[in-house]
């Protein structure tokens, strides 16, 4: 069961909820009040370690004896934090319809219960509630999802020697790291697999030559024949909670 403070959204006036932290249901509705859409500006944010990531939620609602209050439109996140609009908006553009747009802050610092942990990372659901004036209604609980991520990066890789004989051995080295919302701090990410990519000169297509598993600190280091001039460069394709990153290539000439 949700717990939660009144709130109501009316025509030309909106008020917002304090509310405590909720666990995730199936949506739950009565009658015909129906959200016709609901959407985000973002499908998914890749958060770092010092700004203050926005985003916005747009909902369409319909009753077809008009709607009398939306209440809720929380962000909540696997670990069940919540994040509460911080600026909204709704219009009746008939009167059985409502339309709301709600904005958001994903902030990574450490000064409060609201801001983001490293566990907060994964699928995030939209949280409201809807009522009508024949007495039907409607709570989203689970149904619309988002991803926030933890920002990856990938350091500019590095290739020698420079230039190299053809049908030579390069090394080429590099570093992955994603951020620590605990610490706001960047830090190694082990264990993953990256994707070692070339670019012969006078292409612009990348293609993956081998991949290679970060070692316990995040780093990269692996051997490769040079046959050709032309870019190396690293690939992360992210995981669940992690974003994707490419680091910044390495031009290697033939002697």
């Amino acid at each position: 069961m949700h717990i939660r403070t009144a709130a109501a959204a009316t025509a030309g006036s909106l008020v917002l909820l304090a509310l405590l932290a909720p666990t995730a249901q199936a949506d739950t509705h009565k009658g015909d009040l129906a959200f016709t859409s609901v959407s985000f500006s973002k499908t998914t944010v890749n958060v770092g370690v010092s700004e203050v990531q926005k985003l916005t939620a747009s909902a369409t609602l319909k009753d077809n004896s008009g709607i009398r209050t939306v209440m809720g439109f929380k962000l909540v996140s696997p670990d069940n934090r919540i994040q509460y609009a911080k600026s909204s908006t709704c219009t009746r553009p008939t009167s059985t319809t409502m339309k709301c747009t709600w904005s958001y802050g994903l902030d990574p610092h450490t000064d409060d219960y609201f801001d983001l942990r490293n566990s907060s990372a994964g699928t995030w659901h939209l949280d409201m509630e809807a009522g009508a004036y024949d007495g039907d209604f409607y709570t989203l609980d689970s149904s619309v999802t988002m991803k926030v991520k933890r920002f990856a990066k990938l350091a500019t890789t590095q290739a020698t020697p420079e230039p190299v004989a053809k049908g030579k051995t390069l090394t080429v080295t590099g570093a992955l790291t994603r951020a620590d919302w605990n610490t706001n701090t960047y830090v190694g990410f082990a264990g993953q697999k990256v994707a070692l990519q070339f670019k012969k000169s006078g292409s612009s297509t990348y293609t993956t030559v081998k991949t290679v598993t970060t070692d316990s600190t995040g780093k990269l280091k692996t051997t490769t024949t040079a046959n050709a001039a032309g870019t190396w460069r690293w690939h992360f394709a992210g995981t669940g909670t992690t974003s994707s990153a490419t680091a910044a290539g390495d031009g290697v000439a033939l002697k």
